[in-house]
């Protein structure tokens, strides 16, 4: 720090900045000063320049947001347009084998993209009793998904339908997510264990209440109960009274816990 004695009129000046401080008044414990600067030099007093300061740091902190989530898009894109190469890469080659999580994958970057691009959505609100519990009925059987989704309309719900894993995974990336979903366990092109697989794995639908439905031995599919597996296992023929309760009891659990 450089400190100087100066009386009234005097000058310090800083020939490499262009900047010169006058003493114009001094009147007791007060001294009047003039600065002369260049236009680009802001000349404040101390406590508007901690705010102005605090100003330029906040900018900073938004360009360096911005700068990631620039950074993060580009990432998602880029998975997204290698993942579609390799769609068609081995679609000209004749292999089919795991297209399916190729598309789970696609379909998980661009709802991230989504995501980090949209404004926060607000939290949902608590459901109304009048309010419509809303099911997805996933079953390759067209006579038993009509039949499962009547029960379920029957019952006041509001229930939209999947012939296999691949289209309830597009639905639920498309759609309005459901409470609970019913869950056929054999299906061709993606079965229902490959479906709580890329259930689970994704963040969005960890806690959606999913039931399987399957005449095979649980043990023989390697589907757990629990929460990196189905949070129920119903044999058929199902029992509609006990599937129903079911249902019921975890949608409570639901509305208790909000």
């Amino acid at each position: 720090m450089l400190v100087l004695s100066r009386g009234k009129n005097d000058k310090v000046v800083f020939p490499s900045l262009g900047i010169s401080v006058e003493i114009v008044r001094i009147s007791g414990s007060k001294v009047r000063l003039g600065i002369d600067a260049p236009s680009e030099v802001p000349v404040l007093r101390h406590e508007i320049a901690t705010e102005w300061h605090s100003g330029f740091d906040e900018a900073g902190e938004a360009e360096a947001r911005r700068r990631e989530l620039n950074h993060q898009i580009r990432n998602r894109l880029n998975a997204a347009t290698l993942g579609l190469h390799l769609i068609h890469r081995k679609l000209e080659i004749g292999e089919t084998e795991e297209l399916e999580a190729e598309v789970f994958r696609i379909l998980n970057e661009l709802k991230a993209l989504e995501d980090e691009t949209s404004s926060p959505r607000p939290r949902p609100e608590k459901k109304s009793a009048s309010t419509a519990s809303r099911a997805l009925v996933v079953e390759d059987d067209d006579n038993e998904r009509e039949l499962l989704s009547g029960l379920l309309k029957m019952s006041g719900f509001e229930v939209a339908t999947a012939m296999d894993g691949l289209q309830a995974m597009v639905q639920l990336a498309r759609d309005e997510r459901p409470d609970i979903v019913l869950l056929d366990m054999h299906m061709p092109r993606f079965d229902g264990s490959r479906t709580v697989s890329a259930i689970r794995e994704n963040p969005d639908y960890r806690d959606l209440k999913v039931f399987a439905i399957s005449g095979a031995d649980r043990n023989e599919l390697n589907v757990t109960v629990g929460p990196r597996g189905v949070n129920r296992w119903f044999a058929k023929p199902l029992d509609p009274r006990s599937l129903m309760v079911a249902i019921e009891e975890e949608l409570q659990t639901d509305a208790i816990s909000a």
